[in-house]
């Protein structure tokens, strides 16, 4: 049986459009039952609905910082859809550590680094500020700490000298679209084992895949 996904959303939907048209396929071991949105003007909204995924929406804003009574009625939403698994996308919203808890191993982010470098807001210009030469994108777990749970998938792109955090952010969203589908299709389809804090996927006869930068000349 295919497990049933929530995605959370709070803006365009730019990486939940990327997980329904992949959940689309006949072998993905997943589908996207409902997304889920803290704000009524997140454009991703109507992306979900002209691709036939039903919306539901639970505005944040009147509960202010009590992330619990939030909680308290999303909880109730995820079990009306039977959600096995949730997908963050741009989800503008901290949760509770006991909610975090109890959807341990179950609940998806992406970041726009290669963490744990750079989490947190603005990573594209953490990363041009410090010069690295090779930056990406990271989907793990979600933990109570801020972009630090157990890495399932990375997907690395050169830095150029001439970048801006605008240019850098759309080569990495390339990747997001990539990465996060196919982390998403590896939890759902039981081939990723967490031994701690760390995330081991099974089948994976390592790889000699190289991303050098700058170019060897």
């Amino acid at each position: 049986m295919k497990r049933r996904v929530a995605i959370l959303i709070s803006g365009r939907g730019s990486n939940m459009a990327a997980l329904i048209e992949a959940a689309r396929a006949e072998d993905f071991p997943a589908e996207i039952v409902v997304v889920i949105s803290n704000r009524r003007d997140a454009g991703g909204l109507e992306k979900a609905g002209a691709l036939g995924v039903p919306t539901l929406v639970i505005e944040s804003k009147p509960f202010g910082a009590d992330r619990a009574a939030f909680e308290a009625v999303l909880e109730p939403a995820l079990e009306q859809f039977k959600v096995d698994l949730i997908c963050l996308g741009g989800f503008m919203r901290l949760f509770t550590a006991e909610f975090v808890w109890h959807w341990h191993g179950r609940m998806l982010n992406i970041h726009p680094s290669l963490l744990p470098s750079f989490p947190g807001l603005d990573p594209h210009g953490q990363a041009l500020r410090t010069g690295v030469k090779i930056s990406g994108a990271t989907v793990h777990f979600v933990i109570p700490e801020t972009d630090a749970g157990p890495i399932l998938m990375q997907g690395a792109v050169a830095v150029c000298d001439g970048d801006t955090p605008d240019t850098l952010a759309a080569r990495i969203l390339a990747i997001e679209h990539r990465i996060y589908p196919a982390a998403l299709r590896l939890v759902a389809s039981g081939k990723i084992r967490l031994q701690g804090d760390i995330c081991k996927t099974d089948g994976d006869d390592g790889c000699d895949d190289v991303l050098i930068s700058p170019a060897l000349r």
